[in-house]
């Protein structure tokens, strides 16, 4: 799911650039505001994890890959706004160091995968989770949307893709960047991960969240007081 580069116009990549930058620089605000100095090791931890877990990935039709992220069950334990940090983190040392997604697409992959992804994420455990602490009703939900954020992750990773035919063609009409359309794009990102990288995100999901409220509720932001989430 990592965007390479030349796959991305500068039309879709820069805003996306700009739309990230803004979102890290108030995440840190956020983070600095809520997390407390004792659970700062929590945030390089996760973005081990997610840097790990991303690095198992297969290559999908369209040129991209498709993995597991992490961000799903880093949002539900750390809050949406740590896995904003974390992610993007492992996201970038993947592109500066070990080529995995483009240096002119870090922009995007980190809005898509350490932004978009979260949030949903987080969202969905909220919604689903509907204030219950039942062990069954906490899988449920965690499951759900690990899988489901990953999914729609993909998605809008394909729509980014399959817009590049209709917004950057040369004089001819032959496609600058990805020569994928919607028709094709989206249907290849999404068959992979509705039918194999969801599922695994959203198992991995559900055991870490349960494995932490089972042995560390103190730390699982969905459950803490004071106004941030229950």
């Amino acid at each position: 799911m990592h965007i390479p580069d030349g796959y991305l116009s500068p039309q879709t990549y820069v805003p996306l650039m700009g739309v990230f930058v803004v979102t890290a620089a108030v995440a840190v605000k956020k983070v600095k505001k809520e997390m407390s100095i004792k659970h700062i090791p929590y945030l390089g931890m996760a973005a081990a994890f997610s840097f790990i877990i991303m690095m198992f990935n297969l290559p999908v039709p369209g040129g991209t890959t498709g993995h597991a992220v992490g961000a799903a069950a880093i949002a539900i334990i750390l809050g949406p706004w740590s896995a904003v940090l974390s992610v993007s983190v492992a996201l970038i040392i993947q592109a500066l160091i070990f080529g995995d997604g483009g240096i002119t697409a870090i922009g995007a992959n980190c809005f898509n995968i350490g932004v978009f992804m979260p949030f949903v994420a987080y969202y969905l455990f909220k919604l689903l989770r509907f204030k219950s602490h039942r062990p069954g009703r906490i899988f449920f939900a965690s499951f759900t949307a690990g899988y489901l954020s990953l999914v729609l992750t993909a998605i809008l990773t394909a729509a980014q893709f399959g817009i590049q035919p209709m917004i950057a063609t040369s004089p001819e009409g032959i496609p600058l960047y990805c020569p994928y359309g919607l028709n094709i794009a989206v249907p290849a990102m999404a068959i992979e991960h509705l039918l194999i990288f969801g599922i695994v995100e959203g198992l991995v999901t559900a055991m870490i969240v349960r494995y932490f409220i089972k042995n560390e509720s103190g730390l699982v932001y969905v459950f803490k007081k004071g106004g941030k989430n229950e």
